[in-house]
């Protein structure tokens, strides 16, 4: 990785604006999910042991005027400091007096968290305003906050924009997502294997792109592989399929040869509910009135095989609708084959895999599991990150 990181820096006494990435599920004002939290602790901890005055900051789902209660930052205050075994102050503001106050009473090893940035405005429109009053609490910015890293807010973007000469560097779990998803797409061992899944082609257009020309082979399954069955002239039913994306479909199938392997068999359900009536049957066997909800047994077996001889994995998208228990099979398989690979670099590209490895309790057993979906998607697809791309080079 080519950025300067917290380690570059002396950060003691100095004051630290930190953004994070606390964007975690809340419910009855409790986190039911702390893994993004956690993911931020050790360059919380590192700040806090070097002396630092850590000013942290993140958004918190998409408020709006009228629900904005429920997307503040208290509950993630409490859990932090649970998990930190220190108070975290946390203020009601993101910039103003308050904030200014908080700030200019910290004693180096404070923790401070400001309230959820999308309550500002200007965040999402990268507002110079916003940004300057930001940049003005800190002495040192660090980026820790993959999971947000491709958009160009005023807290992940702005703070250097509007002050070059801040120094700007990345925490450690940035560090880590640059050099992992870095080494998929650099130096991959081989034979290296793709699995993508999820439900739609034209989100994934860039990326496939990519991966086909790295990749040995890219197997899919979930809503893209309807895609490209109907692409094959198959019946898919009432499948949810990306109609839009059946030219590129073909194009790929065309272009990559049996370097795509798709599902041979499916389970099938007569319509979209956790208790529907399901069966398995080979892709050309699906019942006009039915839909694909998930890979079928000998799928998972052709996938498996397949990984089985991989050295380099990235896995994306889950493989059917694993919210429901009995459509969630193929993805846990495949999380469990991954799990096995004893000798392999398993790299999960965040959102509903990762969620799907952490429910299946194996996300240990993975080399690396990011923070980010669409940050990794758009970082595989060789996009300049606007949240990266602002941080001092190394």
């Amino acid at each position: 990785m080519n950025k300067k990181t917290v380690r570059d820096v002396d950060v003691t006494g100095k004051r630290v604006l930190v953004r994070v990435d606390f964007n975690v599920p809340i419910q009855d004002g409790e986190v039911t999910d702390d893994t993004r939290i956690r993911a931020a602790l050790p360059t919380i901890q590192y700040l806090i042991e070097k002396g630092a005055k850590v000013i942290l900051m993140s958004h918190l789902g998409r408020p709006k005027p009228e629900n904005r209660d429920q997307f503040k930052m208290d509950p993630v205050a409490k859990r932090l400091s649970e998990l930190l075994g220190r108070p975290v102050k946390k203020v009601d503001a993101v910039v103003g007096p308050e904030v200014e106050k908080a700030v200019a009473e910290m004693q180096p090893g404070d923790v401070l968290l400001l309230e959820n940035t999308r309550f500002e405005p200007g965040e999402r429109k990268n507002d110079p305003d916003l940004a300057r009053k930001l940049a003005a609490l800190a002495d040192i910015y660090v980026n820790d906050a993959f999971g947000s890293a491709h958009r160009a807010h005023a807290s992940t973007a702005g703070v250097k924009q509007v002050r070059p000469d801040l120094p700007a560097v990345a925490g450690f779990l940035m560090e880590r997502e640059l050099e992992m998803l870095g080494k998929v797409l650099s130096n991959p061992e081989r034979p290296f294997v793709v699995v993508l899944g999820g439900a739609k082609i034209s989100d994934k257009i860039g990326v496939l792109e990519r991966l086909l020309g790295l990749a040995d082979r890219v197997l899919i399954g979930g809503g893209m592989a309807n895609t490209f069955l109907k692409a094959k002239g198959l019946e898919v039913g009432k499948s949810l399929v990306d109609e839009e994306a059946l030219d590129e479909a073909r194009r790929f199938l065309e272009e990559a040869g049996d370097k795509i392997v798709l599902p041979v068999d499916v389970v099938v359900a007569d319509r979209f509910a956790a208790d529907a009536e399901a069966q398995v049957v080979p892709v050309d066997r699906v019942p006009p009135d039915w839909m694909i909800l998930d890979i079928g047994p000998k799928t998972v077996e052709q996938f498996a095989e397949i990984l089985r001889q991989a050295r380099t994995v990235f896995w994306n998208g889950p493989m059917g609708v694993f919210e429901f228990p009995r459509f969630a099979e193929g993805t846990f398989a495949i999380a469990r084959v991954l799990a096995e690979l004893e000798d392999a670099v398993t790299v999960v590209g965040g959102g509903d895999s990762a969620a799907a490895v952490q429910q299946a309790g194996l996300a240990d057993k993975m080399t690396h599991v990011s923070t980010g979906g669409g940050a990794a998607l758009e970082f595989l697809e060789g996009k300049e990150l606007p949240g990266v791309a602002v941080l001092d080079p190394a």
